[in-house]
């Protein structure tokens, strides 16, 4: 058995890496997982019953993070030998430990170069291998493509079961149209000079959607005053099923617009990435499944809106997009656990 390593830096790391820690735990490998202060990512640890190390706090300003990343790469060096770590899994302070120890690392990493300057100059240099969507820029030479992403770690038909029951608790019936929308915080390294909705238009979103059904928002920080009714609330990880049977997802968040592409479910994203990201451009261009739109291009999106809601099979033309998806895509989780159990660990 080997002693492999994840480090979590998000929520959507949970999300992409439970299933890989589930299968990696069972074929009897030691895992051991470490993350910062972050109390979404922590919580659904806690749901699903996944074991962490906290090391630290993240903070929001640029010169914080700096001292930050000091500290967390010597507290995980610390963690590594301490565990006799061989294989760890994602993030730059992996990449940066592993120059250091005799752990090796793999970074999975699916915004291409020119969306994340900063983790694509600091991280994936000193990384073993960066494993990331066919099709994603780019430059460094460590890199290998996989034709998956990585919503596919969790979402794919093998692993995901949507729930009923989900509906019951927001007091939707079953066929019911519902909407569910998501407004980002934009707080990370490469979120600098990003833009999503402002409020102006995301009080018009929800006017025009509340005429075709009921309207359930989900948000990374506080949200606006006026949207607290329709504000969702359920546990995090019923947000899937949720995105499964909603009639359309529309939000400015990468992940959720992949999320509700994956499933089949018309997906809607507004924000300044766009166009800049591949697998988003890839859902939309190959597959038909999501659209995007620069927020000055408003206008157009809310008559892109208009035209979905009048189309009178909408979901049936959408699980359809995404059958083809996915007989071009490969289970992201099946993949990552073979990848890591038969690594070369030796240094």
């Amino acid at each position: 058995p080997m002693n492999i390593l994840f480090d979590i830096n998000h929520p959507a790391h949970v999300h992409m890496f439970r299933y890989v820690i589930q299968r990696l735990k069972s074929k009897g490998h030691n895992v051991f997982v470490t993350t910062k202060d972050i109390p979404a990512a922590n919580q659904l640890m806690d749901i699903y019953g996944i074991k962490y190390t906290i090391l630290g706090s993240k903070h929001d300003s640029l010169f914080r993070k700096k001292l930050d990343q000091i500290e967390f790469d010597i507290r995980l060096w610390r963690f590594v030998i301490k565990h006799h770590i061989q294989i760890g899994i994602h993030g730059m302070t992996v990449a940066h430990v592993s120059k250091f120890s005799r752990m090796k690392s793999i970074i999975t990493d699916d915004d291409d170069d020119e969306v994340e300057p900063l983790f694509a100059k600091f991280a994936h240099p000193f990384a073993d291998v960066v494993l990331s969507p066919i099709g994603t820029s780019r430059k460094t030479k460590n890199v290998q493509f996989v034709p998956s992403y990585h919503e596919l770690a969790y979402l794919h038909p093998n692993l995901f079961e949507p729930n009923y029951e989900v509906l019951n608790e927001i007091g939707v019936e079953k066929g019911e149209r519902f909407f569910v929308l998501r407004f980002n915080a934009f707080k990370a390294h490469h979120d600098v000079g990003v833009v999503g909705m402002n409020l102006e238009n995301k009080r018009r979103l929800v006017n025009t959607l509340i005429q075709y059904g009921k309207v359930f928002i989900t948000t990374e920080r506080d949200i606006d005053k006026e949207f607290e009714p329709y504000k969702l609330k359920i546990s995090p990880e019923k947000v899937h099923s949720l995105l499964y049977f909603a009639t359309m997802f529309v939000g400015d968040s990468q992940t959720m617009t992949s999320e509700a592409a994956v499933l089949g479910t018309p997906a809607i994203r507004c924000n300044t990435f766009v166009g800049k990201i591949h697998y988003l451009e890839d859902e939309e261009h190959n597959y038909g499944l999501t659209y995007g739109f620069q927020p000055n291009n408003i206008e157009q999106m809310f008559s892109k809106i208009d035209e979905l809601l009048s189309m009178p099979n909408l979901k049936e033309e959408w699980q359809k997009r995404r059958m083809k998806l996915l007989d071009d895509k490969i289970d992201y989780a099946e993949f990552l656990t073979n990848f890591i159990e038969n690594y070369p660990t030796k240094k």
